[in-house]
């Protein structure tokens, strides 16, 4: 039975990052980093690590508010404070604990062609601009927000971030999502083509970026981040 833990690994900022990480039972076949919503990390992304894992990849999830001692926002929270939560974040926190997770993975063995992002929310977001500025295998967004404004000072877009995206990329909106627009779905489909790397951007109808409130395109989206990764990730 593959199990979720949570392990604690020191930054050279002198703070420690707290990562939560399944392995497979399995042979491994690559590893993944999956970064957490605007709400950090919440049991649906607990339960994302783990099914990745018993498909076999070893997976990492860092804690981004780990530096506020937070790990994720309770219900209730307000939308007010968990953008404030989200604006303390910073580029360079964000890049430093993204990289130590890859670490992590790297630590185990795993190569970099074998190592793949993917991320909800806030995550998804990240998982892009992440793609463009280390040499993965293969990213995943789902639902990313905010694809036009920068993540902090210190960050670009995602918008800005896609043409340089080193990896093969997989993009999956709502046709209905307001946040982000289809116009704006639309641009970073043609910023990331221009990558002239493996793209692919698929926006489901009638629905917004709440996936998981359709059982029918959530398994759909989950088949297709598998399926992605299968094919880019050897």
């Amino acid at each position: 039975m593959t199990d979720v833990r949570t392990e604690t690994v020191p930054l050279d900022d002198g703070s420690e990052l707290r990562l939560t990480v399944a392995e497979p039972d399995s042979p491994v076949r690559g590893g993944i980093v999956v970064l957490h919503e605007s709400r950090g990390i919440t049991d649906a992304v607990r339960w994302l690590v783990h099914s990745l894992a018993m498909e076999g990849w070893r997976v990492v999830a860092p804690h981004l508010y780990h530096r506020d001692g937070a790990d994720e926002l309770g219900a209730e929270d307000t939308d007010q404070q968990v953008r404030d939560q989200v604006n303390r974040l910073t580029g360079a926190s964000v890049m430093a604990d993204t990289d130590t997770a890859f670490g992590w993975l790297a630590e185990r063995g795993v190569t970099a062609d074998r190592m793949g992002v993917v991320g909800f929310d806030l995550g998804g977001s990240v998982a892009l601009v992440v793609a463009a500025k280390r040499s993965l295998g293969a990213a995943v967004t789902v639902a990313g927000n905010h694809i036009t404004d920068p993540l902090s000072d210190d960050l670009p877009s995602p918008l800005e971030a896609a043409p340089e995206v080193t990896c093969p990329w997989l993009g999956l909106f709502g046709e209905r999502s307001v946040d982000p627009s289809m116009h704006d779905v639309e641009k970073l489909r043609a910023a990331v083509a221009s990558s002239e790397v493996a793209s692919n951007v698929v926006i489901y109808p009638d629905v917004d970026h709440r996936f998981h409130t359709d059982a029918q395109i959530s398994a759909d989206a989950w088949q297709r981040t598998l399926s992605w990764f299968d094919s880019h990730l050897r």
